[in-house]
Order: C-alpha cells, then structure tokens, then sequence
C-alpha cells in the first residue's frame, strides 16, 4: 500500500492521541463509538493506515470496518510500529 495517500486512523482515546500521533491521523476512538459513527462518511474504497497502542484495539477497528464494507485496510499494530512502517513523524497537539 502506498502510505503517501492513505487516510490513517488512530483508534485510541482523545488523551492517547493527544499526546503523540502520526503526523496526519485522524482520530476515531473505537471503545466509545466514534470510528462506528465516522464509518458512513468515510470512503470505503479508500485505502486506510489503522493503528492504537499495542494493536488490540486495531484490530478490532478493523474488523468492523470490513463488517462494513471496507477493503483496503492495514492494521499496523501499534504507534511505533504504524511510525516504522510508514516513515510518518509522531507528533503531538
């Protein structure tokens, strides 16, 4: 996948994100529902970059992404893991 024009997800709660991200994400926290509500505006044919802390919650942002018709996900673990993979700098707010 080419990361350059993937739309990155970080999955993790409001404070996680706040205190070091990739450079771009868009956060969708799925433990409170924000990634469920966010599913119907976003583009399913679009490729995404997904990524928490340790890649449990991922995971399951993942697999409720493809219940929902998305194909072109990688679920990159955690935010180290997503930085290495990508190249993408982990910035803060």
């Amino acid at each position: 996948m080419d990361y350059s024009t993937a739309i990155i997800i970080d999955v993790r709660a409001t404070d996680e994100f706040a205190a070091g991200h990739l450079e771009g994400a868009i956060n969708y926290n799925v433990e409170d529902g924000t990634l469920e509500q966010a599913l119907p505006n976003l583009d399913p044919k679009a490729n995404y970059v997904v990524y928490c802390r340790s890649g449990r919650r991922s995971a399951i942002a993942v697999d409720l992404m493809k219940e929902n018709g998305f194909t072109q996900i990688d679920d990159l673990g955690s935010l180290q893991d997503a930085a290495d993979a990508t190249g993408f700098a982990i910035v803060t707010d």
